[in-house]
């Protein structure tokens, strides 16, 4: 038998201004101008630039209730006087600016051309091919991926030939026109893997002992290279030490990425944008935000006069009570991304101050082993806000300090003991490590274990599997591939 209970549940939930103000805080400079953009574009109450006059601005009363569903709200209820006041009211109630306009703006550079698969076909275009070893070459271009390489094995690209063009070629003609392209610039395009990659690059090169030899190890010692065991390479080609060092050097001149480097094709140079700047005046920090984070924004004129045409109607239509209705609606959502723009602003400035006097030692210095054991809640403390909240500032955000170009959450990092039993930051630990192995020499490099006693030595008592943690969170690769010559 079915039982019936009665349950009382206490839930917090966010409304829907409150989850947009999260999202806008959580937005770096470049992706925020584009919410203004996209918001400017959907509210025509809401207009760029600043007031130029303060006669008849819009006022809008803090009681009114913003989530009200506007179907059940009467137009006739609506006082159309707390929205045309003539008192002089404060600028952040219908603007939002407090930088000069004149500040220095950063753009976002970027270079036009054709594009990289273009530029393949480009030259595709001076091959003297039948029409079907044509459509073979045009699938195979088009089957290089942004890197420059063929993935995919000659068996699967003959039946996709077969199935998606209706052109059914043997493995030989197929190998046949590839081999056309990998004649093509740049150097390296078109291999299978990495080995064939290096070899069509050197098979282009003049013909030399060094680079005879350098294909010779590709071609037949190409997994003893990739490991640098260099003992046996001596041992396989009877050649000097120094003979090998200039084959190697030759081969790590070489691009394992051809299709990535290339500079002709449609490519962004992404500029970082700063969302703070840190500078040191008088030997004291100083925090502003980048002024675009700062948008001039103002209520429209053209709404306030719309209600006041509504106001002076001595006969309302339905169709003017259905546009009041709308005008209010709009009014407020200007309202609340006014205010919500003013609150993203404050929330960043004091969260990034907190982190600023918390990391005060390093911003001063520009030293990273002064750098302080920090995390979320350290800084979620300090300000009184939420962890979540200090997790959306300091994320795909950047500060501009004299030392660089500093991501934030860089700043953040776990402590340790050391043997005086303060609390280091493993970010300090990284940077001893990182400084430790470029001291080290390239021809006998210090394994794990040699590091972890070099840090214990240091003061720094950790186990060998975190330092090779570290090492590889710093993408340092193990001893036996940093050996050289």
């Amino acid at each position: 038998m079915l039982k019936q209970y009665l349950q009382f549940k206490l839930s917090q939930k966010l409304s829907p201004q409150q989850i947009q103000l999260m999202k806008l805080i959580q937005l770096p400079t470049q992706a925020f101008e584009q919410r203004i953009k996209q918001e400017l574009e959907e509210n025509p109450a809401l207009e760029p630039g600043k007031e130029t006059s303060t006669e008849n601005d819009l006022d809008f009363d803090d009681n009114f209730n913003t989530e009200n569903d506007s179907e059940t709200i009467n137009a006739e209820d609506i006082n159309i006087d707390e929205y045309l006041s003539d008192d002089e009211i404060p600028d952040y109630r219908t603007k939002s600016s407090n930088y000069s306009s004149d500040e220095e703006e950063k753009s976002i550079p970027y270079a036009a051309g054709v594009s990289f698969h273009q530029h393949l076909l480009n030259q595709l275009n001076t091959l003297n091919l039948n029409d079907k070893d044509w459509q073979i070459a045009e699938f195979l271009v088009g089957s290089i991926d942004d890197t420059g390489y063929i993935r995919r094995s000659t068996s699967d690209i003959m039946d996709d030939l077969a199935f998606t063009q209706n052109v059914f070629a043997e493995e030989k003609e197929i190998q046949e026109v590839l081999q056309q392209i990998q004649e093509f610039d740049p150097p390296g395009i078109g291999a299978k893997n990495l080995q064939q990659c290096l070899l069509l690059q050197l098979q282009r090169k003049p013909l030399t002992d060094t680079t005879e030899l350098a294909i010779d190890i590709i071609e037949k010692q190409f997994e003893q290279f990739s490991k640098k065991h260099y003992k046996k390479i001596l041992q396989r080609f009877q050649c000097s030490e120094e003979e090998l060092k200039n084959a190697v050097n030759e081969i790590e001149r070489l691009n394992p990425k051809p299709g990535a480097s290339y500079s002709g094709g449609r490519s962004v140079v992404e500029h970082v944008v700063p969302d703070f700047v840190i500078r040191i005046v008088n030997d004291n920090l100083e925090l502003s935000l980048n002024s675009r984070n700062a948008p001039e924004l103002h209520v429209s004129r053209t709404y306030n006069d719309m209600l006041q045409g509504y106001k002076k109607a001595t006969t309302k239509s339905k169709s003017q009570k259905d546009a009041v209705l709308f005008i209010k609606q709009k009014l407020d959502a200007a309202k609340w991304f006014i205010d919500a723009i003013k609150q993203r602003q404050q929330t960043l400035l004091v969260t990034m101050n907190a982190i600023m006097e918390y990391q005060e030692a390093y911003f001063l210095t520009g030293d990273e082993l002064k750098l302080k054991p920090m995390i979320l809640k350290d800084i979620a403390e300090t300000i009184d806000m939420d962890i979540s909240t200090v997790s959306r500032v300091a994320n795909s955000k950047y500060v501009d300090t004299p030392y660089g170009t500093k991501l934030i959450k860089e700043f953040f990092s776990e402590s340790m003991k050391n043997e005086q039993g303060e609390d280091v930051s493993t970010r300090e630990i990284k940077k001893i490590l990182e400084l430790t192995i470029g001291e080290e020499s390239k021809k006998k490099p210090l394994t794990d274990d040699k590091l972890a006693a070099i840090l214990k030595e240091k003061g720094y008592p950790i186990a060998r599997r975190t330092v090779a943690k570290y090492r590889e969170q710093l993408n340092i690769p193990v001893a036996r591939l940093r050996k050289e010559i």
